[in-house]
């Protein structure tokens, strides 16, 4: 038995109170203050240039920051408004950042947030990005302020020990039960799932599509819990959810009634996306967002195209209408859920081949050496250095960048930029309303080739 001394660890700061003036608003729904002895607080629920006092929710005194909620606004912003959702605040539900900021505010901050990101991890001012700098609110979201639009078409629901379902606290397993939340689509909201009681349960997601009626309820049972019997508001499919993570990383989802896929709709496709899979939460994204790609790459007859973590399909669909008969378009990934659904929705193009992997592996295995134009749109994380580096050597015209993290945006347009690769636009959406997150569409080329 060993005889050494526990190693001590620092004491908590947790539950301290500082008065502090805030600075600039930094990645992540926070803003950076410091106290009277110049330690870093990043601090939720306040504004840039207020005076509030921050209760440390995160820290000990060996940190290299603090963490910490405006429990007291001292000196408000002019952008600051009165939380319309009355489960936001200090120690409330953490899926919202921005409640308490005027909905212009919002957008303004989080385009702050992307030029800092530009500056520091690609070198890059708005300008040298072919940004303006501003972030575009999708259409019919612009309301005013205290108003709430209500974008989410996927709610993930936790539930707590009572059965009462609810949102996560903001770094935290705890639930907040709500009645309502705010920023949900009209086809969850309909759904009555607040009103219920959930026992046995772990979490649930509710599922409206856009352009169809179908409406989808995925239940993940605690271990050993039982299915309840789902009676809601509206029809809907009924799936169920292991918490494990079966062969290939994927969560393993069961029909238990209905179908075990919704119908979306967007570019004049309907398109099939089965439990788990990935698609926009935004009822306006996907047709926004093939858009915005489409006018940047200018695909034409007889390209060949990429279309890397291709989810569905949705990029392949648009690029395969456009390079015709005499074009061809690969879709690479790694999700087998979503490479079936891919499939079975671009089943009647020949032109379009979908391979099941991850880019960095099977894009070297397919023996291409060449392409036309190049969409991706990666994970939160981002697409990395190697990735890149396969895609800069396949001389690309044009190459379209969809990001839903700046930060991961910047990184990977440093590594296009040493593979030769500058931006030629930028734009910015704001996708996400009252969260601090927020999409860009980079179109990338090279110089010399225009």
């Amino acid at each position: 038995m060993s005889t050494e001394s526990p190693v001590p660890t620092s004491a908590s700061l947790v539950g301290q109170e500082h008065e502090v003036e805030v600075g600039p608003v930094a990645h992540g729904g926070h803003c950076v203050a410091r106290t009277a002895e110049g330690r870093v607080i990043f601090v939720r629920h306040a504004l840039p240039g207020e005076r509030v006092v921050a209760r440390i929710t995160e820290g000990r005194e060996d940190s290299r920051y603090l963490r910490a909620d405006a429990v007291d606004v001292l000196t408000p912003s002019r952008d600051r408004v009165p939380a319309p959702c009355p489960f936001s605040g200090p120690g409330r539900c953490g899926g919202c950042d921005w409640q308490h900021v005027k909905p212009g505010a919002q957008r303004r901050l989080k385009g702050e947030v992307l030029t800092e990101q530009l500056r520091t991890l690609a070198g890059l001012t708005p300008e040298q990005a072919g940004w303006d700098g501003t972030v575009e609110p999708a259409p019919g979201d612009k309301v005013a302020p205290g108003e709430v639009p209500a974008w989410r078409t996927r709610v993930q629901y936790a539930v707590d020990a009572d059965g009462r379902a609810g949102l996560r606290r903001h770094r935290s397993h705890e639930v907040e039960p709500i009645d309502r939340c705010l920023i949900a689509a009209e086809g969850v909201t309909e759904l009555g799932i607040e009103r219920r009681s959930w026992p046995d349960m772990a979490g649930l997601e509710a599922v409206a599509a856009t352009g169809s009626h179908d409406r989808m309820v995925v239940l993940t049972p605690r271990p050993g819990g039982r299915l309840p019997l789902v009676e809601l508001d509206r029809p809907v499919s009924v799936l169920r959810a292991e918490e494990s993570r079966g062969r290939g990383g994927e969560t393993p989802v069961h029909r238990v009634h209905g179908r075990p896929y919704v119908r979306e709709r967007a570019d004049d496709r309907t398109w099939r996306v089965s439990a788990g899979g990935f698609w926009q939460v935004h009822p306006r994204a996907a047709d926004l967002l093939v858009d915005a790609v489409m006018r940047g790459l200018t695909p034409r007859r007889g390209d060949s195209a990429l279309d890397l973590y291709c989810g569905a399909g949705l990029f392949a669909g648009a690029l395969a209408d456009r390079v015709g008969e005499e074009g061809g378009v690969l879709g690479i990934e790694a999700s087998a859920r979503a490479v079936r659904d891919a499939r079975h929705n671009l089943g009647e193009l020949p032109r379009v081949r979908i391979e099941h992997g991850t880019v960095e592996r099977v894009l070297p295995r397919t023996g291409i050496t060449e392409a036309d134009v190049v969409v991706l749109d990666p994970p939160r994380s981002g697409a990395g250095e190697q990735v890149v580096r396969q895609l800069t050597g396949l001389g690309a015209r044009r190459i379209a960048y969809v990001a839903c993290d700046p930060a991961a945006l910047a990184r990977d347009l440093a590594y296009f930029r040493a593979g030769g690769y500058e931006p030629r636009f930028l734009r910015a959406f704001d996708l996400f309303p009252m969260t601090h997150h927020l999409e860009c569409v980079a179109i990338l080329h090279r110089p010399s080739r225009g």
